[in-house]
């Protein structure tokens, strides 16, 4: 699956991307989403957790974060 950029993309309308992404994939599935740093890395990463979905990676990368994401 091709990752999900959501840099540029404000609170909350990231984490509704974030989850219609997850929504159209598989169980087991995983996704890669582009975050800002700040308020949008740890929202989106908290509000997924919180739906059951498993965290597998949160990498800083050239100005934002890579979280990979499996789909419960």
């Amino acid at each position: 699956m091709q990752p999900i950029d959501l840099r540029g993309v404000c609170c909350p309308t990231n984490f509704v991307k974030a989850k219609l992404a997850i929504e159209m994939a598989d169980v087991g599935d995983v996704i890669e989403f582009y975050l800002d740093d700040g308020e949008p890395v740890q929202s989106v990463s908290r509000s997924l957790k919180g739906e059951g979905h498993k965290l597998l990676s949160l990498k800083k990368a050239d100005g934002y974060y890579v979280l990979e994401v499996e789909v419960a």
